[in-house]
């Protein structure tokens, strides 16, 4: 069904669209949805980096694993 809209059908669709809701409302939405896009991509960026800072700790406490060896063992 959708595949034979075509660039008329798209046309027809947007001039009634913004004879529906106007311009000012068409805009203010449009505004709305780069600030959701806007804190979207900043709640992706935190979150890598707080995965970074925990695989970071996880890494620092897992390197000094040896045990201490004692100069005067019998072997």
């Amino acid at each position: 069904m959708l595949n034979n809209i075509g660039l008329p059908g798209i046309l027809l669709i947007a001039v009634v669209v913004l004879v529906l809701f106007g311009r000012g409302k068409i805009s203010g939405l449009m505004g709305e949805v780069g600030k959701g896009i806007t804190a979207f991509k900043k709640g992706v960026d935190d979150g890598k980096k707080e995965l970074e800072a925990e695989t970071a700790e996880a890494s620092e406490a897992a390197r000094d694993v040896t045990p201490e060896t004692v100069e005067n063992e019998k072997v």
